[in-house]
């Protein structure tokens, strides 16, 4: 047997950061675009502005901040906030391939409880 999982954020009982949030700002940083980003996502744009503008109203500080056009041209910035986002969410999906890598070799479900009890008595 193998043991799956995804992990994902919530603050104040909304969605804050997961898998596709974080693609998201990814793309945002590699794009400096937001529009850029949701186009190689294959996502709207708009959608892609609802997900900034909720992990910047969620967030403590903002995660993306965009500028106006004009003479440099506009743009979108992943700010240090949203880099450290990048970062810790990298670190959970770690966390999780570890977790889900500590039950590779179950055989049976008796054996699935028990690594499950022992890792929950290894965690308290």
């Amino acid at each position: 047997m193998k043991i799956y999982g995804r992990f994902w954020v919530k603050k104040d009982s909304k969605n804050y950061l997961g898998l596709g949030k974080v693609g998201l700002l990814k793309r945002i940083l590699e794009y400096g675009s937001i529009s850029s980003a949701a186009k190689d996502m294959r996502m709207s744009y708009k959608a892609a502005w609802d997900d900034v503008d909720s992990m910047n109203n969620l967030s403590s500080s903002p995660l993306v901040s965009s500028s106006t056009g004009g003479r440099g041209g506009g743009g979108t910035k992943i700010t240090k906030q949203g880099e450290l986002a990048i970062e810790a969410f990298n670190e959970l999906e770690k966390a999780k391939i570890a977790f889900c890598n500590y039950f590779d070799n179950i055989q049976t479900l008796d054996d699935l409880k028990n690594k499950a009890i022992e890792l929950q008595e290894k965690i308290k």
